[in-house]
């Protein structure tokens, strides 16, 4: 977690590194949080981003939802609230993230044959406490948005990306 006081603080804590969540207050001693997440969505930034603001009116939270914000809390808030709020966003970003590194995996190795084992390892880094169902439901969902995708099952064994489609 970095704490940062002031808008342009946040600008020069986000060039300098990659996050996995954004939670922005609007109301911020040199400017809006409002603002700089429109800006980070302009420039067409995807990273989970929560608004919290003292205004509860419904045009303020309608115009925070429009303007890029994956959730919008108004204060005072419990901690509980944020915390399960904060885990929704990461959950939802999670499972992108493993279907990219799954996907980027199989091209890399396309026509050969990944073993569960390996793909559970690589994908969820380390894959130890990962429950074996993850891969079948991560590869469920990339064969879903991917239509048509050449993704074969080899049973027993693994995944493969067949070459030739």
């Amino acid at each position: 977690v970095i704490h940062c006081g002031t808008r342009l603080q946040a600008e020069e804590i986000l060039q300098s590194g990659v996050f996995d969540l954004l939670i922005f207050d609007i109301n911020l001693p040199d400017g809006s949080g409002l603002e700089l997440l429109r800006t980070l969505r302009q420039d067409g930034d995807l990273i989970p981003g929560i608004l919290l603001t003292a205004n509860d009116l419904e045009l303020a939270e309608v115009n925070g939802l429009e303007a890029g914000a994956d959730d919008y809390i108004t204060k005072p808030f419990s901690l509980a609230v944020l915390r399960a709020r904060v885990n929704v966003q990461l959950r939802r970003c999670a499972a992108v993230n493993t279907e990219q590194r799954l996907l980027r995996l199989l091209v890399e190795n396309r026509g050969r044959v990944l073993p569960r084992e390996r793909l559970l390892e690589q994908v969820w880094a380390g894959g130890e406490f990962v429950d074996e169902n993850a891969l079948s439901v991560a590869v469920r969902r990339l064969r879903a948005k991917l239509g048509d995708a050449p993704i074969k099952t080899v049973y027993g064994v693994g995944y493969t990306w067949e070459v030739g489609r």
